[in-house]
């Protein structure tokens, strides 16, 4: 017999068996989805992410079908090279916090740029780790640029304490290259003990430990653990977005209200480069995630101009 449907909040995802926290009787619940019934976007990978809160029918103590999920108020969703679709991998944080390392492995800003592409409708929290190997001097920009920008070291705990009291009373998604002691970190800021790896010699590379994303509570911290990757490639969506991971556009007075700076006419973004008010790295990077989204597009929808 089906009780009386419960919101939950999803703390885990494998394989389309849900860990659901129920939000009406504090119960944990292994969850389903309820047929086809979720089947509502068939451009997204996953429809039912850790962070979502989601409408299920409880059909005994431990377990429930999931029937829906709420409006998202945030996201952070990448493009999934292999299945070549959108994926939510984590969803309702208050905070994205993409994890850095300055020597191993190496900075990349172009992965930083595109992970900040990523997150909608939470603030970016950055975070350089490792700060003991040394700090990429080039951090420094993404400051300048308004972005919380946090120096930290799970070996040695400069920064830690400055970093909890940023995650206290919200909910942050941490995501980042592997590699760069996101697990460490996690466990340093949480007291937990998640599997963690090593860079590889060979390559300067990270090897992966995190495999599905995971939310962790502890006190007055919420975190949503997420997989490690090698690359990230933003999703598939309006370009237009694109310009909210790019705040330095913000005042860039072209002469057409909804222009994508890649040199339509009117567009001062190039001059802005030219003189130095703009990244000349930054502007290739934001032209580079608008021609990977570019080529996402049916044949028949792409801009054959650019």
């Amino acid at each position: 017999m089906i009780e009386k449907p419960m919101r939950f909040q999803i703390r885990r995802a494998i394989n389309n068996i849900y860990t659901a926290y129920s939000l009406d009787d504090g119960r944990i619940y292994t969850a389903r989805i309820k047929g086809k019934v979720m089947k509502k976007d068939e451009a997204e990978y996953n429809p039912v992410a850790v962070g979502d809160i989601a409408v299920g029918e409880p059909y005994s103590d431990c377990e429930a079908l999931i029937v829906s999920t709420e409006k998202r108020r945030s996201s952070f969703m990448r493009w999934n090279i292999k299945k070549e679709m959108n994926q939510t991998i984590a969803a309702n944080q208050d905070q994205s916090a993409i994890v850095v390392s300055s020597a191993s492995p190496p900075f990349r800003p172009r992965f930083l740029d595109r992970a900040i592409a990523c997150s909608h409708g939470a603030e970016i929290l950055i975070i350089m780790n490792k700060a003991d190997q040394g700090v990429d001097e080039s951090i420094k920009l993404y400051r300048e640029l308004g972005f919380r920008v946090f120096i930290v070291s799970s070996k040695t705990g400069e920064g830690i304490e400055e970093l909890k009291e940023a995650l206290s009373g919200r909910i942050t998604a941490f995501v980042g290259q592997s590699g760069v002691g996101k697990s460490t970190l996690i466990n340093t800021l949480m007291g937990t003990q998640q599997r963690t790896g090593e860079v590889s010699d060979k390559y300067n590379r990270g090897k992966h430990t995190t495999n599905h994303s995971l939310y962790i509570e502890n006190g007055s911290i919420a975190v949503i653990d997420t997989p490690g990757v090698r690359e990230i490639e933003v999703p598939f969506e309006d370009e237009s977005l694109v310009k909210e991971a790019f705040p330095e556009f913000r005042d860039a007075e072209c002469f057409f209200s909804g222009c994508l700076h890649h040199g339509e006419e009117g567009c001062v973004v190039p001059a802005l480069v030219d003189s130095g008010a703009v990244s000349e790295d930054r502007y290739e990077s934001y032209l580079r995630i608008l021609e990977a989204l570019e080529t996402r597009k049916p044949f028949y929808l792409r801009n054959r101009k650019r």
